[in-house]
């Protein structure tokens, strides 16, 4: 075995030291993005191909879009063919963008004015979508979707009309094409930076991003009918000084990678490391992903991503963890390549026959659900520990 295998087969276990720790085979997916628009459709995708923006080389422009009825219905058909030991199947804990840019009304108001719409009215605008708020609701209903709070949209406000008042070239073909945002073509070639939606650079912006924040925690409860309980900053970049405030909005925990990135006012940030069952100041849990479920994010055979699952999802097991599975909704994803689709849903069913195999005593649960199991353990609880 080389050195390099060696690393590989051993980072998950690493990742697993510290934090919470329990004898149960807990499996949690959680699936970034739902409801933000990204790429808009084949056609576009293609014009920024022709207009000479590289989208093909980057995963999210290459696949993610809203899903589509045929999406949602074919997903939901997979997970509810599968049931654990108690009878659940396997849930997507979807953590929603709640709106996105109405991009009529700011250019209405000569992009001096940011408008956003709520994502039902954003499914009407779109040629297969019209179900798809229902179709959210009867997922819900039947056990294989729970929404939770992603942002209020997958877009730097700030930076966005920036752009778009100072006459920016790319931004205007995104704006003209319905994006939000854009990748940047020519030697400055680069990743969409305008979706990282918590990063700020003043303290005006600052202000906006947590205002930003709150109302889109107002909006998800007006949409399903009750507060989220769990939260994932976009990008993972979030400030800790945001905390005291979405914790009076009701966010007992926040969903995200090992590493976070902690937000600085001058638009950077650094690395800060959570382990599974931290708690900050003010009492709000952090549930830490430890196991990948991405297939459209790499150009190898899609069942190697079945493979890197299972492996990681075992040693979470054995190092008495839950698997927290990370598996964002371009996974999903055929409005803009069916293909995409159609290969990961095969993918998806191959990794859960294969855990369904190994531990029969397998237990799907929502992130909401896995805050429930942290806040009930006791310090040194039974079947279940801190360390």
């Amino acid at each position: 075995m080389t050195f390099q295998t060696l690393k590989k087969y051993a980072a998950p276990y690493y990742r697993n030291l510290g934090g919470w720790r329990t004898r149960r085979k807990i499996l949690v997916i959680e699936s970034d993005d739902w409801g933000s628009i990204r790429m808009p459709s084949r056609q576009v995708y293609e014009r920024c191909l022709k207009a000479g923006y590289p989208v093909d080389r980057t995963w999210y422009e290459r696949y993610d879009s809203l899903l589509s009825e045929d999406d949602l219905e074919l997903l939901f058909g997979v997970l509810s063919s599968f049931r654990d030991a108690e009878g659940r199947h396997p849930v997507i804990t979807a953590n929603v963008i709640v709106g996105n840019p109405d991009f009529a009304a700011i250019e209405k108001s000569d992009f001096q004015n940011y408008h956003y719409e709520p994502i039902t009215e954003t499914f009407q605008r779109y040629p297969k979508h019209h179900r798809c708020w229902s179709l959210w609701q009867e997922g819900q209903r039947h056990g294989v979707l729970m929404p939770q709070f992603h942002g209020r949209e997958h877009l730097n406000v700030a930076m966005f009309m920036s752009a778009l008042r100072d006459g920016n070239p790319d931004m205007k073909f995104a704006f003209d094409n319905r994006m939000p945002g854009c990748i940047p073509k020519g030697p400055q070639r680069g990743p969409n930076l305008y979706v990282e939606t918590t990063r700020f650079r003043s303290k005006a912006e600052k202000a906006a991003v947590l205002d930003a924040t709150l109302e889109g925690l107002d909006l998800f409860e007006n949409l399903f009918g009750f507060r989220s309980r769990t939260f994932i900053p976009t990008n993972y970049v979030w400030s800790s000084d945001f905390n005291a405030a979405v914790r009076h909005a009701g966010v007992e925990a926040y969903q995200g990678m090992r590493l976070m990135k902690e937000q600085q006012s001058a638009g950077t940030s650094h690395p800060v490391r959570r382990r599974l069952g931290d708690r900050n100041d003010f009492g709000q849990f952090y549930l830490v992903r430890n196991a990948n479920f991405e297939p459209s994010q790499s150009a190898e055979p899609r069942l190697r991503a079945v493979d890197r699952c299972l492996h990681d999802i075992q040693a979470a097991f054995q190092m008495g963890k839950p698997a927290i599975i990370s598996c964002h909704r371009l996974n999903f994803c055929g409005f803009i390549d069916e293909a995409n689709r159609d290969q990961n849903l095969k993918a998806l069913k191959a990794m859960l026959t294969a855990v369904l195999r190994k531990w029969p005593n397998v237990e799907f649960v929502t992130s909401e659900e896995m805050l429930d199991i942290l806040k009930s353990t006791p310090r040194e609880g039974q079947g279940a520990s801190w360390a």
